[in-house]
């Protein structure tokens, strides 16, 4: 009888079948759940740095000026308008999205914003420049929304002076933001003014 029964166990091998496939399933389901939370917390995490880097894109085109109108070269003539050069320029700048307040300090003062000249015999790094509001604006030296500022740089530290036919890059860096860079090139002809367009 007992040999009857021990062959009948033998045969019927249906509950270590059930618990071996109940075993592989919950080893699934774990490791499923571990892949499942690797690939979400991936997802979120480049989401996030997406996130920031939209932010930060944003943040930075809010800081953003742009020239508005012509630029202008002040000329220094001896009699001959083929022998003067430039003396210095100015042109007005604006923000270019309605956002974040530009620090617009003039170099005589303690400032942030820094312009430099380059040309193909030098560059300054620091060049000295001066600021002049116009149109509504409050009294401050920040640019903000709506309001409109002639930078005017000075050419005196450069030797020498921009002549005829030299072209030249000017170069607006503020602590935010995009810089803004104008290359220009003088006319054939050295005037009290003259519009570089």
């Amino acid at each position: 009888m007992l040999k009857g029964l021990y062959k009948t166990l033998r045969r019927d091998e249906r509950g270590i079948t059930g618990l071996e496939t109940a075993i592989i399933l919950i080893a699934f389901v774990v490791v499923a759940s571990v892949f499942a939370y690797t690939v979400l917390s991936a997802g979120i995490f480049s989401s996030q740095k997406g996130a920031e880097a939209v932010y930060s894109g944003l943040q930075e085109a809010r800081a953003t000026m742009e020239i508005k109108g012509s630029m202008f070269a002040i000329g220094n003539t001896t009699g001959n308008t083929t022998d003067g050069n430039a003396t210095a320029v100015s042109f007005t700048l604006t923000n270019a999205l309605k956002g974040q307040a530009i620090d617009l300090t003039p170099t005589s003062l303690n400032h942030v914003t820094i312009i430099s000249y380059t040309d193909d015999l030098q560059h300054e790094a620091d060049i000295d420049w001066d600021i002049q509001f116009i149109g509504k604006h409050s009294d401050d030296y920040l640019l903000e929304q709506d309001e409109q500022a002639v930078i005017t740089v000075s050419f005196a530290a450069l030797s020498p002076q921009p002549g005829i036919y030299d072209s030249f890059t000017i170069e607006v860096k503020p602590v935010t933001g995009a810089a803004l860079i104008l290359e220009r090139t003088l006319p054939g002809r050295i005037d009290p003014v003259m519009d570089l367009h």
